[in-house]
């Protein structure tokens, strides 16, 4: 017989459980790199834009076309986008630490549940 089948339904439960939650956090913590990139990517892009006069030729890319733009517009967009990305950032580190005091919440009722099975 396999050790699961032996487990009563509710550690069962918690493990599955668990194991979502170690899933989500992965998930979370995948979306908050790729925002720290993005947020990257702006900032370099900021930092460029501010070396140029405010008359200089700017082009942005839009698919696979770079359309012409004006360096006011550009920097307000990349302002907007880096405002938004922050915020997504957050709210994500929030859930981040949600996540691993759940995780860690149910590691340590599992942890209780399973002493008494080792004993045995």
């Amino acid at each position: 017989m396999s050790e699961e089948a032996r487990l009563p339904p509710a550690v069962q439960e918690r493990l599955l459980r668990l194991q979502q939650l170690q899933e989500t956090l992965q998930t979370v913590l995948a979306q908050k790199q790729q925002l720290d990139l993005e947020l990257l990517e702006i900032d370099r892009a900021l930092s460029e834009l501010e070396k140029v006069s405010d008359d200089a030729v700017i082009y942005k890319s839009i698919g696979s076309l770079l359309i012409r733009t004006d360096k006011a517009k550009v920097t307000s967009e990349l302002a907007e986008r880096k405002e938004l990305a922050t915020m997504r950032v957050s709210v994500l580190t929030k859930q981040e630490e949600r996540l691993r005091s759940q995780i860690k919440e149910l590691q340590e009722k599992l942890q209780k549940d399973l002493r008494p099975l080792s004993s045995t």
